[in-house]
């Protein structure tokens, strides 16, 4: 039986058991990932992230072909144990664990290269949180229509790819968002290949107050299910409310989720327009659970 040592963070309510094992030496397994992140028999989490140096993952070793700096990478899987390729959230709470465990030194206004399965991510420390530019975004077009339960009629999705696949839905109201019950999975039709995050969003009154656009979200993660929070799908929702909303649509946004406010940021960058994810990392506590 293996005794592993782990620690609990959260961004936003969106919560992660990370462990360290910077050779990958440890036999994390689909099963043993979804154990750690079982609520009523495990740690309990929304994701498991693996801290593992770059060379000891093959994932890895092909980033630092082309970044060298990207010394770390960050092993993300879902609650059942399913790989994921990113987590907007959960590599904030990465690049704060990483600090504080001593593996990285980031000063505020300093910025950490991580390896990911949706490539290198550059995490922005701030004053009072972290900052992630996710890169270039893909709109994957609107031909996906989305059934939920307690949402009478279904809806047309918009689908958006910031390194990992994103349906967005507009709601009309308050109301119609509370009422959706996400316990369940969405139906998408048709079913993309891998699945998908499904976000639905109510835009604010008014839309936009002093230049910042303004939504609030809820999200039924693939592989984990309803969550207070999803960082990537923040940014997609904020993406899709742009897209709608057309060209006199601010760049920044705030949107909140249950777990609290994220900002999202769209910005030029040499290869296309880059999309930035900012809010607060914590981590609660640590402790040791026998697989």
């Amino acid at each position: 039986m293996t005794t592993l040592r782990f620690t609990k963070g959260h961004g936003t309510g969106n919560d992660f058991v990370l462990v360290s094992d910077p050779e990958g030496a440890l036999e994390l397994t689909p099963a043993r990932r979804a154990a750690l992140a079982d609520r009523r028999f495990g740690v309990g989490a929304d994701g498991v992230i693996r801290a593992v140096r770059s060379e000891s993952i093959p994932e890895g070793r092909a980033l630092l072909e082309t970044d060298p700096d990207a010394e770390w990478f960050m092993d993300y899987s879902n609650a059942d144990g399913s790989v994921s390729e990113m987590c907007g959230n959960g590599i904030r709470v990465f690049a704060r664990y990483l600090l504080e465990r001593g593996h990285v030194a980031l000063p505020p206004g300093q910025s950490l290269a991580i390896g990911t399965r949706a490539g290198v991510i550059d995490v922005h420390r701030l004053a009072d949180g972290f900052a992630a530019d996710l890169g270039r975004w893909r709109l994957d077009g609107g031909d996906t229509l989305v059934r939920a339960r307690e949402l009478p009629v279904a809806r047309p999705g918009l689908g958006i790819n910031v390194g990992n696949p994103h349906v967005v839905v507009a709601l009309a109201s308050d109301e119609e968002l509370d009422a959706v019950d996400l316990g369940v999975a969405p139906l998408l039709d048709p079913a993309p290949p891998a699945g998908a995050n499904v976000e639905f969003v109510v835009p604010a009154d008014p839309l936009v107050a002093d230049g910042v656009g303004r939504i609030r979200m809820r999200v039924h993660e693939r592989g984990s299910g309803e969550t207070l929070s999803c960082g990537t799908g923040a940014v997609a929702a904020a993406l899709a409310v742009r897209y709608w909303a057309g060209e006199s649509a601010p760049n920044e946004w705030r949107v909140r989720v249950p777990g609290g406010v994220l900002g999202v940021r769209m910005f030029p960058a040499e290869d296309g327009e880059h999309v930035a994810l900012s809010g607060p990392a914590e981590l609660v506590f640590e402790g040791e659970i026998r697989l």
